[in-house]
């Protein structure tokens, strides 16, 4: 692979999107593309840690595609299962963290019980730490988040006059992790889609055509490399 900067992204968060597309592209039914997708996760995983990425977040389901057929939502629950239970030893073996962000009630308790026991068996990971976001919705984590301070509030527990930016942030389901320094949107499409909204404030964006079952681990790198040539300010003036 291409030589990369040294100012390269720590965490990139991946909008997966085009999967429904590319399947019905090749007559073949939307779930054959998520299947599809899935694999290619791997090999995106695989490649963080030449690139320098650390933290990678996959927004897998959101709160929102629950409107889909029930016959879709059925199949990537199914999937999501087989995933799991496919990849968990491979993903433990090679060094990978696991963590799932989304509200868990809707989920059935198969699925739960899955993603729990992944979470427990690669706790020690360090290599890439992948954060997989499941019947997640930005607006809907603040709207959680700040449920679970205000109950702090009332139990006494936290001073209402303390409260500020910082302190919501400790209550988001991303706590432990940094804030994403790029942002990937397969696809075509330009909306980030409910995605990480409070972490993503000073986030770089990359919106690529490419649907993401043809998502490579060269045009990956691509992006990565692209990256140490913005210059990111935070607000401040450029020098």
């Amino acid at each position: 692979m291409k030589d990369l900067p040294a100012s390269g992204p720590r965490h990139v968060a991946i909008i997966m999107d085009g999967n429904g597309r590319w399947a019905q592209a090749l007559g073949r039914p939307r779930l054959y593309g998520h299947q599809a997708g899935a694999k290619r996760v791997r090999e995106i995983v695989a490649a963080c840690p030449e690139l320098g990425v650390k933290y990678l977040t996959i927004f897998a389901f959101s709160t929102e595609n629950w409107k889909r057929t029930q016959a879709e939502v059925s199949g990537l629950m199914t999937l999501f299962r087989r995933y799991i239970t496919k990849e968990a030893r491979e993903l433990r073996d090679n060094g990978i963290r696991v963590r799932f962000i989304g509200d868990r009630i809707k989920l059935d308790d198969k699925l739960v019980q899955l993603m729990d026991e992944l979470e427990l068996m690669t706790a020690d990971n360090d290599l890439v730490h992948l954060t997989v976001a499941l019947n997640y919705g930005g607006r809907d984590e603040v709207a959680r988040a700040t449920k679970r301070l205000a109950r702090d509030v009332k139990a006494g527990k936290l001073d209402p006059e303390a409260v500020n930016a910082e302190t919501l942030a400790r209550y988001l389901d991303t706590y432990v992790l940094p804030d994403p320094d790029l942002v990937i949107r397969t696809s075509g499409e330009a909306r980030i889609s409910n995605f990480l909204l409070w972490q993503s404030a000073y986030a770089e964006y990359e919106f690529i055509d490419t649907l993401w079952p043809d998502f490579t681990a060269e045009i990956f790198a691509g992006i990565i490399g692209n990256y140490g040539k913005r210059e990111r300010r935070f607000g401040a003036v450029a020098g």
